[in-house]
């Protein structure tokens, strides 16, 4: 009900008596009362209509809530089902692109696997427009149900790995697995090695067998040999099973690899054209170059002597196959540096020939990677010298030489750089003066690398390129020298005498050396009396500083007088035919016969006194010859000068012969000493090497009669009663009478014959010779 507000005025009627005022009063409380009842009824009101409204708000929220989860339910559902959609359209474009791409895996899919051709993701588009359009809630147990069809179940008849041995049945060899890799048999490789023998060679079997190849080596490994992409190993057709195969596998692609490969590409004996450039190496290109990475991984890891030799010598023969590959080339030139400068000496050898004969068919891009890594790693080597190590690194020196003699025009900057180097060193410590600075001049990496290119510029004195080098290279040896000229210092003193007389010899060029070695003798350090007694001489072969005991020793002076004649000895027999030979050798005299004077020991002086002697009868022997001359020498005409002393060499000076003979007993000496490399490593404080004892037996061979390179542990071991089966035959065998023993050495003798590096045509024959089953 509505009630409205409203004032009654009510006027009196007769003022002057009280029933109208009665009266009056009544219709005020009834107003009030009226008043009252319409106020509550407007407060119910009010209370009504907010509530009204609550709950209308309420049910509009709810609606609007109820809209945005739809709305957000579609947008992730939207773009969670675009990249599938995608990702679905590009795998059935893959697939269908692979039967244009690879056939034979197209076939091999559908016969063994159909599921994975028919694999999807998700539905097509027009199937999710078509649910989404249809509407109504759908289950999570149905939508379970339909991924379970779309997702690839592999089939259960997968490969399992077995255990079995080498020596199955052939019906059970024969047979392939689920994953279609051929397991390879002894069967199968005489085979293919009688088809490799072939003249007309098919490239499906050289592909096969380098396959084969790759397989044997991803059986060792546990991630499988890679080449140039992942896991090659994984992909390979074949599978390698045992030992037997194993060596089966690499005895074949050795021995009859390389032939097949020539006789596919139709190489003649005689051929000089690079290989890259026939017909057939676009079709063998990829294959063989998937072939010489794994083989360069099985030199790396292989550690056995014997086994390195064979595949180095292999890898000596697939050289010229190397140089189309420039990438491949730097790796297989790095693994081999390694080999040159670290292994023993059957392996540097080889590894220096196969370095050599790579370098050479690619010189133009590999020569300077080559000098730069060989030299490095010379230095790096020839950190410590010893008795042991001292042949290595004079290998290394020779065959580095050899090396930088094949181009002198890049050989140049090479060594001018390094030389400029070793001369920045010794500036460095001369300014300084510092105990590093020293160390930096005073250590077998610097003395070495000064003996290297003296050498190197003596070998290369006939041609002009690196003779501007000769005279820094004497100027900083000779700084080195006079760096600290003390006794302690004397075998360092020795090395690089020795380094520059060489060089003089070489070159043909005049060094002033003989005062350098004379200042030896004048050494108040030298010539004190020795406070101690060594029965052995100091060997300065592996030593550049001595300490203080060895120079209180006699055995010190020993030495010291040795080298002193020696050195002079040698520089003077190549000065024995100059022209200026009786003045260049005053200084020298005049020297030895003061020292003399002053010596109170009888060795000493009777070696210098035989020394002086030959000196002074040299010196009259070139005076005769200069007054015998009817025509006067002209010291200005160089060629005149050169032939006057080429014509008394021939001749033969006094020094000269003396030279000679003294040489024959020098050597002699030299390998009497080198036949004790024990006592000398005593001598100069080096443990001793307990070498194992070479096991020259024959090689080994299993049951069928066939060499066998890696052998496993197991085949090799020797029970009991083997061991006593072949005593009584050992005890028999030492009962023949010795006359049987030199009749065989005598066959042995007379069968043996020295080999040539000359054929009968006269033509160069290659030092390392072919591969044969013996060596296995």
């Amino acid at each position: 009900m509505k009630v409205t507000d409203k004032k009654v005025k009510i006027m009196p009627t007769n003022p002057g008596n009280t029933k109208p005022k009665l009266k009056q009063k009544k219709t005020a409380r009834l107003a009030k009362s009226m008043k009252s009842t319409q106020m509550a009824s407007v407060d119910e009101g009010k209370k009504k209509a907010t509530t009204s409204k609550k709950k209308s708000l309420n049910k509009a929220a709810a609606s609007v809530s109820e809209a945005v989860i739809k709305n957000t339910k579609k947008d992730i559902k939207t773009k969670i089902e675009k990249p599938i959609r995608k990702s679905n359209k590009s795998h059935k474009n893959n697939l269908a692109g692979l039967k244009d791409l690879d056939p034979e895996f197209y076939d091999f899919l559908k016969k063994n696997d159909k599921e994975l051709l028919e694999f999807n993701l998700l539905e097509s588009d027009d199937e999710d427009d078509d649910n989404e359009h249809a509407g109504g809630a759908v289950q999570v147990e149905n939508e379970d149900e339909e991924d379970d069809g779309k997702y690839h179940v592999p089939s259960d008849n997968l490969a399992v790995a077995s255990d079995e041995s080498d020596f199955d049945d052939d019906a059970n060899d024969d047979e392939t697995g689920d994953t279609g890799s051929q397991k390879i048999t002894l069967n199968l490789l005489r085979q293919w090695e009688t088809q490799l023998s072939k003249p007309n060679v098919s490239i499906d079997i050289v592909r096969k067998v380098i396959d084969a190849f790759n397989s044997a080596l991803a059986s060792i490994s546990a991630d499988g040999f890679d080449g140039d992409g992942p896991q090659r190993g994984n992909r390979a057709g074949h599978k390698v099973v045992g030992a037997a195969t194993f060596n089966g596998v690499i005895q074949l692609c050795v021995l009859h690899l390389q032939p097949a490969i020539l006789n596919v590409l139709g190489v003649k004996p005689n051929s000089t054209l690079p290989l890259h450039k026939y017909k057939k190496w676009v079709k063998i290109r990829g294959c063989l170059r998937y072939y010489l990475t794994d083989l360069i991984r099985l030199v790396e890891q292989v550690s056995s002597a014997n086994i390195l030799n064979v595949l180095l010598k292999h890898l000596h023969q697939m050289a010229g196959m190397v140089a189309p590959f420039n990438a491949l080339g730097k790796t297989i030139l790095k693994r081999l540096i390694v080999l040159w400068s670290t292994g023993d000496e059957t392996v540097r050898v080889l590894a220096f020939l196969c370095i050599l004969k790579i370098t050479r068919k690619q010189q133009v891009t590999m020569l300077n990677h080559v000098l730069k890594a060989m030299y490095l790693a010379y230095v790096r080597n020839s950190k410590f010298v010893s008795p042991n190590t001292l042949p290595g690194i004079n290998f290394m020196r020779r065959s580095l030489v050899e090396m930088f003699a094949l181009d002198l025009n890049v050989s140049y900057q090479h060594a001018f750089l390094y030389i400029r180097q070793l001369a920045i060193h010794l500036r460095n410590a001369v300014i300084l003066k510092k105990k590093d600075s020293f160390q930096a001049i005073y250590n077998w990496q610097y003395i070495n690398s000064l003996c290297l290119w003296a050498d190197l510029l003596g070998a290369t004195s006939n041609k002009a390129q690196l003779q501007p080098l000769v005279y820094p290279l004497v100027t900083i040896t000779t700084g080195v020298i006079r760096l600290i000229p003390t006794a302690q210092y004397f075998p360092l003193r020795f090395h690089c005498l020795q380094a520059l007389i060489t060089l003089a010899t070489e070159t043909n060029i005049y060094i002033p050396v003989l005062p350098l070695i004379i200042e030896v003798l004048k050494s108040n350090t030298f010539n004190k009396k020795h406070t101690a007694v060594s029965m052995r001489p100091v060997q300065f072969t592996c030593i550049l500083r001595l300490n203080k005991a060895q120079l209180s020793e006699n055995g010190f002076r020993d030495e010291v007088i040795d080298q002193v004649c020696t050195l002079l000895l040698q520089y003077l027999a190549h000065e024995s035919a100059s022209l200026a030979f009786s003045d260049l050798v005053v200084p020298t005299v005049v020297a030895i016969k003061a020292y003399l004077k002053e010596c109170r020991n009888p060795n000493y002086s009777r070696k210098l006194k035989q020394l002086l002697d030959k000196i002074q009868e040299n010196g009259r022997f070139i005076e005769q010859e200069r007054s015998k001359s009817n025509v006067t020498i002209d010291l200005k005409d160089a060629k005149a000068v050169q032939a006057w002393e080429q014509q008394v060499r021939n001749k033969r000076t006094p020094l000269d012969i003396y030279y000679a003979s003294w040489q024959k007993m020098h050597e002699t000496k030299k390998r009497r000493q080198a036949a004790q490399t024990d006592d000398i490593n005593d001598d100069c404080g080096v443990p001793k090497l307990k070498r194992p004892a070479m096991n020259k037996s024959a090689p080994l061979r299993n049951e069928r009669g066939e060499v066998e390179l890696f052998p496993s542990d197991s085949e090799g071991e020797i029970t009991a009663d083997e061991t006593e089966q072949t005593k009584p035959q050992q005890q028999k065998k030492k009962t023949e009478k010795p006359e049987k023993k030199k009749k065989e050495s005598k066959n042995v003798l007379s069968a043996v014959e020295p080999e040539d590096d000359l054929d009968d045509s006269g033509a160069a024959v290659d030092i390392v010779k072919d591969l044969d089953m013996n060596e296995w």
